[in-house]
C-alpha cells in the first residue's frame, strides 16, 4: 500500500538529522560508536532520499497515466458525476477520484495515494470486474461496486449506494413466514404410567413450554390433535434459534414425571417455501423425518431440499402398541400375495443382522404364503458366512441368490423387501433397486436424508433393537409356525448382534421377539457359534485395540493395511473397545475393497450417528460408519479427529 508519504517525509529527515548529532556527540567518548551512528545516520538519509525520490515518480506516473486515461472532458464529466467513482493504477492504487467518492465514501480520509483493497476487501478487483455487481460494506453505508478497464491496467470503479434497498430486501428476507410442526413424541408413554393428574400436569407444562418458546419467536403456536403443534413464526426468529441450538428441546427435557423420565418433543420446520401451502408440506416431511431419527429433535427443511438437523442426542422412545406392526403385516400379505416371485435384500457386506432378517421375510414367504422367494446376497463380502453355513447344514440350500442371479428373474410382478437399510446407495444391488417397481423397505436404522422413495411399505421403527425384531414381530401375524429352529436362530443371532447380547438398545419388545423365538426352538448354544471367531481374526482383533489411543472418551485407531476379515475384526474391535473404562465411543479406521472405512459404536452416551454423517456417513446412535474414496487411512483419521474436537454427538452438544 503506498503511504501518503509527502507528508511523513519531513519527519523522516528530522529523525536523520537526530541521529546526525548524535553521532557528533559520540565524537568524544568514542570514535567507533560515532563511526557506527554515523554509518546509520548516512544510510538512513540515504534510503529516505530514494524512497522519496520513487514515490515522486509514483506520483508522477500514476498522475500522467490518469492523464493519459481520462481527458479533461472525462474528468469534468466524472467530476460532476452524481455517483462515487475512483481511478485506480495497476498495483490498486487510488489515482483520481472525484468529490462524490472523497465526500461519501472516505469522508474520514484522504485515500488517494492509498490501495482501494482496503474498501473492498476480501474482493479483488478481478473479481469486481467479472462480476455484475460486488457487495461492499464501507463503514455503514453499503454498495454494490461495478469496475471496468479503461486503459491497458487502470479500472474505473463505480459505487452505488444501495444501503436503503438492501435494507428492504434484507427485511423482506427476515419477515419471511417459516411454518413448524411441533410433536410431542413420548406423550402415550409417559401418561401409561402417570396417574390422571399427573398426565395432566406434564401435558400442560409441555403445552406451556411450547406457547412460551413461540411468543419468544415473534409468532404464536395452535394446538392441533394428536399432541401436534402448529408454529408459525419468521425467519429472523428461526436464525437466533439455530444459532441457540434449538434451547427449546432443553427446556421440555426438563419437564419430567416423578419417577424422573423426561419430556421430548420433535419439530419439522420448512425454511424457504414459496407459499404457506408448500411451507406446510416442507414442515410435515420435516417432522416425519425428525421423528424417523428418533425424536427429541428438529429436523429443518431447506430450500435446495436439504436438511439441518438439531439435537437427537437422546435414545430413541420403545413404543409397546403393537397395532402398527399388526397393520403393516397385513398389508405386506396384500403385497406378498399379489407377487409372482419375491426378492429379499440387505445392505452391502452384510451382518448376521441383515441376513437373518432376510431369512425371516423369506420363511414368511415361501412356509407361510406360499410365495417362491429367495434372498439376495453376494456371499464373498458377507460377514455372515456362518449363517449361510448353518442354513445349508439344516437343509436350506436353494435360499440365497447372487444378484446376477435376481436380475434374471425380475418381472412386474417381482416384490422387493429391503432389510437392515433405507438407503439406496448401500444396498446389496443398486441395480435391482431400480429394477423393480415394487419394493418393500423394513429397517430400524435412525432416518437418513436419502432414502429410498416410493416404497409400497415403509416400516421403518428407530426405536427397534434390529432389523430382526422387527420380522420377528412381523412373522408373529404373518404366521409364527413358518419358522423352523434354524430360522429362528438366524434371527435371533440378528438381535444379538445389534444389542451386543441383549445389552445395547434393548426395550421390552426386544425380549419378547427373543422369547418368541425362543418358543419357535432358537437354541442360544447354536446362535453362540455363529458368532465364533478364527485364530487369525481373534488376534487381528486384539491388535487393534491395542493400538487405540483416547481422546475426549473416544477410543480411535486405525489398521494400516487390508488383510482377510478387516471388516468383521475391525467391528468386533471398535465393539471391544467401549469395555474400556472412561470410553463413551470408539472408532476403527480400516481400509477394505479400495475404500477407507470407519467403524463407530458407542454406549449411548454419546450419538456416533451424528459423528459419521459429519462426514457423509450415517447409521445409528449407537452404532454407525462411513465410507471414503480418494483418501488415505491417516486423512480419514485426522478428519474423524476434527470432528470429535469440535463436539458433534456429545452430551452437551445439540449438533
Amino acid at each position: 500500500m503506498k503511504k501518503k508519504v509527502w507528508s511523513a517525509t519531513p519527519a523522516f529527515y528530522v529523525l536523520c538529522a537526530a541521529m546526525l548529532v548524535m553521532a557528533c556527540i559520540s565524537w568524544q567518548s568514542s570514535r567507533l560508536v560515532f563511526a557506527v551512528e554515523l554509518s546509520v545516520a548516512a544510510v538512513s538519509f540515504i534510503i529516505v532520499f530514494v524512497a522519496t525520490a520513487q514515490f515522486k515518480a509514483y506520483v508522477s506516473t500514476s498522475v500522467k497515466a490518469a492523464e493519459r486515461v481520462l481527458t479533461a472532458q472525462d474528468r469534468e464529466a466524472l467530476a460532476a458525476f452524481t455517483m462515487p467513482v475512483a481511478l485506480v493504477g495497476e498495483a490498486g492504487d487510488v489515482v483520481w477520484a472525484n468529490d462524490v467518492f472523497l465526500e461519501r465514501v472516505t469522508p474520514d480520509r484522504e485515500l488517494r495515494g492509498e490501495n482501494v483493497q482496503r474498501l473492498i476487501y476480501p474482493n479483488s478487483i478481478e473479481q469486481i470486474i467479472a462480476s455484475m455487481g460486488t457487495d461492499v460494506t464501507v463503514g455503514e453505508r453499503q454498495y454494490s461496486v461495478f469496475g471496468a478497464r479503461v486503459g491497458e491496467k487502470e479500472t474505473l470503479l463505480y459505487f452505488v449506494d444501495d444501503t436503503y434497498y438492501k435494507a428492504i430486501n434484507r427485511e423482506y428476507t427476515d419477515s419471511r413466514p417459516v411454518v413448524g410442526l411441533i410433536f410431542f413424541d413420548n406423550r402415550e408413554e409417559l401418561a401409561r404410567d402417570s396417574s390422571s393428574s399427573e398426565d395432566s400436569r406434564i401435558a400442560s407444562e409441555v403445552e406451556s413450554a411450547i406457547f412460551n418458546w413461540a411468543q419468544e419467536m415473534g409468532g404464536f403456536s395452535k394446538r392441533l390433535s394428536g399432541g401436534r403443534y402448529l408454529l408459525l413464526t419468521d425467519e429472523r426468529h428461526v436464525r437466533a434459534a439455530m444459532e441457540n441450538r434449538f434451547a427449546i428441546l432443553d427446556t421440555v427435557r426438563k419437564i419430567q414425571t416423578a419417577d424422573h423420565r423426561s419430556a421430548t418433543v420433535s419439530m419439522g420446520i420448512a425454511r424457504g417455501a414459496s407459499n404457506l401451502q408448500q411451507a406446510e408440506e416442507w414442515a410435515r416431511k420435516a417432522l416425519d423425518m425428525a421423528l424417523g431419527r428418533g425424536g427429541d429433535q428438529v429436523a429443518l427443511h431447506q430450500k435446495d431440499d436439504s436438511y439441518e438437523f438439531f439435537g437427537g442426542l437422546s435414545k430413541g422412545v420403545e413404543k409397546r402398541d403393537k397395532v402398527r406392526t399388526r397393520v403393516i403385516a397385513a398389508t405386506l400379505c396384500d403385497h406378498i400375495h399379489q407377487s409372482s416371485h419375491v426378492v429379499i435384500m440387505g445392505h452391502q457386506f452384510s451382518d448376521l443382522d441383515c441376513v437373518g432378517s432376510a431369512i425371516g421375510m423369506w420363511a414368511a414367504a415361501t412356509r407361510a404364503l406360499h410365495v417362491p422367494a429367495h434372498v439376495v446376497v453376494n456371499r464373498e463380502n458377507s460377514l455372515a458366512k456362518a449363517l449361510f453355513q448353518h442354513m445349508e447344514e439344516a437343509g436350506e440350500t436353494d435360499i440365497f441368490i447372487s444378484p446376477q442371479q435376481a436380475l434374471e428373474e425380475v418381472d412386474s410382478k417381482t416384490l422387493l423387501i429391503v432389510v437392515d437399510t433405507h438407503n439406496p446407495d448401500v444396498v446389496e444391488s443398486q441395480e435391482l433397486l431400480s429394477a423393480v417397481s415394487r419394493v418393500v423397505v423394513i429397517d430400524h436404522h435412525r432416518m437418513m436424508v436419502k432414502h429410498i422413495e416410493n416404497a409400497l411399505v415403509f416400516y421403518h421403527e428407530p426405536y427397534a433393537s434390529s432389523a430382526s425384531e422387527l420380522v420377528a414381530e412381523l412373522l408373529q401375524y404373518i404366521g409364527e409356525n413358518a419358522l423352523t429352529r434354524a430360522d429362528a436362530e438366524a434371527l435371533l443371532a440378528g438381535i444379538m448382534l445389534d444389542t451386543k447380547n441383549f445389552v445395547m438398545k434393548t426395550g421390552v419388545r426386544t425380549f419378547e421377539a427373543a422369547a418368541f423365538l425362543r418358543r419357535r426352538g432358537a437354541d442360544t448354544v447354536e446362535v453362540k457359534r455363529l458368532f465364533s471367531d478364527s485364530i487369525d481374526t481373534y488376534k487381528a482383533k486384539y491388535k487393534i485395540v491395542s493400538a487405540a489411543q483416547i481422546q475426549d472418551g473416544c477410543a480411535i485407531t486405525h489398521v494400516d493395511h487390508e488383510f482377510p476379515n478387516v471388516r468383521l475384526s475391525a467391528a468386533q474391535a471398535a465393539d471391544e473397545l467401549l469395555s474400556i473404562q472412561g470410553v463413551r465411543a470408539s472408532f476403527v479406521v480400516y481400509p477394505a475393497s479400495g475404500f477407507v472405512n470407519i467403524s463407530a459404536r458407542s454406549m449411548g452416551d454419546m450419538n456416533v450417528q451424528l459423528v459419521m454423517e459429519k462426514l457423509g456417513g450415517g447409521g445409528h446412535m449407537t452404532m454407525a460408519g462411513a465410507q471414503f474414496s480418494g483418501l488415505s487411512v491417516e486423512e480419514v483419521r485426522e478428519k474423524l479427529v476434527a470432528v470429535i474436537a469440535s463436539g458433534v454427538g456429545q452430551p452437551n452438544s445439540q449438533s
